[in-house]
């Protein structure tokens, strides 16, 4: 059950992006709602496999892939449709690689879930703290919704184009903010990683006769 939630917030996503490259009109309102739909059932099918008994490694992989190709297809459409700079996807995609390509070499040498992989507290509070995550999705929710309805809103409701000046400039403090934490959320991962692995980089001193 909690897998098919995963998969429907993907299938659900499509809709989100096909909508989004129409002409303006009311559905683009209904698409921030369809769109918060997909953000909170990202919640929904964690919880779901925790009282079903449904939490595997397959899932929680299932779960973190799911959301980097929303976290990675949202930010390639407001890249497309010209309403953010393009590093800033760079970075995602570039954090997104590194972070889950160390996730994938863990799970698969150590057979463990991605997030019980850290061993620090600030990197397990950072990364896979309650509070953290649920910041970041509900951060990452705003900023995508935010992003999407100061578009279409000044041709739509006319009384706003005043102050588009101020809604936009909210919308890239919330880029930059988005930026911030997803940097922040992964240097604990690539560093707990590379201290683990240190002996693999660091040539040993050869001791001479």
């Amino acid at each position: 059950m909690a897998n098919l939630i995963t998969l429907s917030r993907l299938l659900l996503l499509i809709v989100v992006v096909a909508i989004a490259y129409q002409p303006y009109s009311w559905w683009h309102v209904v698409n921030i709602a369809l769109l918060i739909i997909v953000f909170v059932t990202d919640g929904l099918d964690g919880y779901v496999a925790r009282k079903r008994g449904e939490e595997s490694v397959f899932g929680a992989m299932f779960d973190i892939a799911s959301d980097r190709i929303t976290e990675l297809t949202m930010w390639i459409v407001l890249l497309d449709l010209d309403i953010v700079p393009v590093w800033v996807p760079l970075v995602f995609i570039i954090r997104g690689t590194v972070v889950d390509t160390i996730r994938a070499n863990q799970v698969t040498a150590e057979h463990d879930t991605p997030f019980s992989m850290l061993r620090t507290p600030l990197g397990k509070w950072v990364v896979a703290g309650k509070f953290m995550r649920i910041f970041y999705a509900v951060l990452k929710a705003t900023t995508f919704c935010w992003l999407l309805l100061m578009e279409p809103l000044p041709v739509l409701l006319p009384v706003f184009r005043d102050w588009m000046p101020v809604l936009d400039g909210i919308g890239a403090g919330l880029v930059y903010l988005s930026v911030l934490i997803c940097v922040i959320r992964g240097l604990p991962v690539i560093m707990e990683f590379a201290y683990k692995e240190k002996d693999t980089f660091v040539p040993k001193r050869v001791k001479l006769e």
